[in-house]
Order: C-alpha cells, then structure tokens, then sequence
C-alpha cells in the first residue's frame, strides 16, 4: 500500500513546490505591476490641492518615501504577518475590504463554473452520442459554428448585448448591481457561455473517441441500458480531459470576472482593483492582484490532484 502511494504523494510534494514558487512570483508581480503605474498615490488620495508638507508627511508615514526594496521586504513582511495594508483613500483596512468583496467575486466564479460544468458535459456528450459514426453531419456543423462563436465573443461584449436585450428591452432582470438573487443572472451567463461552448466542444470530441472504444462497444452487445452505457461507462472516460480543460479555463474566466463585475456594478474584487488602480491605491491592487492570482493557483493545483486521483498513471508519469 506504502509503495502504490509513494508517487501520488511525490507528485502531490511537486505541485506544492511548484506552488510555493508560483505564489513567490504572483507576490513580486503584484508589487512591482502596481508600482509601475505612473503618478503620486499619496496625492492622488489627498487630492490635488493638498499642502506639500501634508503629502510629505503622509508618504513618510506609509514609507513610500524609502527605495522600492525596502518597500518590497516591508510588503513581504506584512504578508507574512497577515497585513495587507491600509488603503491610501479610505484609510479602511484592505483586509476588511477584501473580506467584504472576496465572497461576492466568489459566488460569481463558483456560479459561473458550476453552469459551465451543468451545460457542457449533457451538451457535448448528447452531441456526441448524436453524431457518434459520422451521423448528422449538418447538426455537427451547426454546433461546432455556435460554440465558437461564442467562445471567440469576449465576456464584456456579451454582457454588453445580455444587457441590451434582457434588462433594458425586456426588463427582465437587474441591469446592476446584487440586490436580489436575479442579479446574479446576467453576470453569470456572461461568464459562463463562452467557457461553456468550447469546454462543450472539448467533451464531444473526447465523447465521441469513448463511444468507440471496445469496452463500450462490449457494453451495447450486452444490451445494457443507454443510461447506464453513457452515465456509467462512457462519462468517466471523458472527465480527465474535462478537468484538464476547465483547469486552462480557469484563468481565463477569473480574468472576465474583473470585466464582467465593472459592467454589472458587482462589489467584487473586479471592480474594487479598477477603481483601485484609477486612483493609485497601492495597498488595494496589490492584495486584489494577489488574491486573483492565488485563486487561480490553487485551483489549479486542485485540478492537477483530482485528475491525479482519477487517472493516476498518465497524470503522474507526465507531471
């Protein structure tokens, strides 16, 4: 038993490592993209009428008057002591405004994946079985059009024309903000539909190589149900391309949270890291920038241990 665990747990050992470096060059990436924003943040804040005097005290006071490798060993420092600062604006602390947006950006993404997940295994398995052999060339033609079509649309012209037609010609739904659960609708969709149609595609061709397979072919001359023939037999040989998929999906769509949350008004961390941008709030970038890069990398990682678990030979030997 020791010895069958051995390399699950030496390559579970390596994606850590690779972890701990990766988040190593987000918290770098963080500081030095942020700090390569030009301008004055100290008067950015106070405003343009300040007192000289009272933005050099100010810059003094948040040691931005010290060369940038103090201020990244500062930074670090606060990062280890679960400090992310205080923002420059509105003097709050950034761990309280994080705490506040982080949940909101959170049900939107797990929203988001989980439709992605509900719409593209039925779609491109039924796709699959309905055009297994060669069969429906016209349908198969159709729907791979339609999924990349929308998979090439960017999430904020979708959610652009979502809006155009559901909240303001139809009134059907919020145009912003979260108010009420049909809030949720606009912002998930539009994240969700592109990475739902390519994902789709991927799982109709990963379908159609399975329902070829001797196995399946065994199973149907056995007479057994098709409900047990594709739910038991065929959609498990297609979940490790899925994961790998929705894994490189992943980044894309934390991505288009930031777009589709500034397009809805969602109190997110997308929207609170533009508006922190615009006017220079160096400590709220960075820890927004942080924690999307650390969510992208730990889902990530989670990704590469169930397909480790559910297809141990291929994933550990290439990993």
């Amino acid at each position: 038993m020791t010895r069958d665990r051995h390399p699950l747990v030496v390559f579970t050992a390596r994606r850590l490592g690779r972890l701990t470096v990766a988040l190593l060059v987000v918290v770098i990436a963080s500081f030095v993209l942020i700090h390569l924003v030009p301008g004055d943040p100290v008067r950015a804040a106070l405003g343009a009428q300040a007192p000289p005097e009272v933005i050099a005290a100010r810059t003094a006071e948040l040691g931005l008057d010290r060369p940038l490798p103090q201020q990244f060993f500062d930074y670090v420092g606060g990062l280890m002591r679960g400090d992310l600062g205080t923002s420059l604006v509105s003097r709050e602390e950034v761990r309280t405004i994080m705490s506040t947006r982080l949940p909101n950006t959170l049900a939107l993404a797990g929203l988001a994946f989980a439709l992605v997940v509900l719409i593209a295994i039925p779609a491109g398995l039924g796709m699959a079985v309905y055009t297994r052999d060669d069969r429906h060339p016209g349908v198969e033609s159709g729907f791979t059009g339609l999924s990349a079509t929308l998979g090439l649309i960017p999430n904020f012209v979708l959610a652009t024309l979502l809006v155009a037609v559901f909240a303001v010609a139809l009134r059907a739904v919020p145009v912003a903000g979260m108010a009420e659960p049909a809030s949720y609708v606009l912002p998930v969709l539009s994240l969700a539909l592109g990475p739902a149609a390519l994902l789709a595609r991927i799982v109709r061709v990963e379908g159609r190589k399975v329902l070829g397979e001797d196995y399946i072919r065994t199973a149907r001359a056995k007479r057994l149900p098709a409900r047990l023939i594709y739910l038991r037999h065929a959609l498990p040989g297609m979940l490790t391309a899925t994961l790998t998929v929705g894994g490189m999906l992943l980044p894309g769509m934390v991505a288009g949270t930031v777009l589709v949350e500034n397009v809805f008004a969602w109190p997110g961390l997308g929207s609170q890291i533009t508006g922190a941008v615009l006017v220079k709030d160096y400590p709220v970038a960075q820890a927004v920038v942080l924690l999307l890069g650390v969510l992208v990398l730990v889902t990530n990682v989670l990704v590469d241990l169930a397909l480790a678990v559910l297809d141990p030979r291929s994933t550990i030997r290439n990993g």
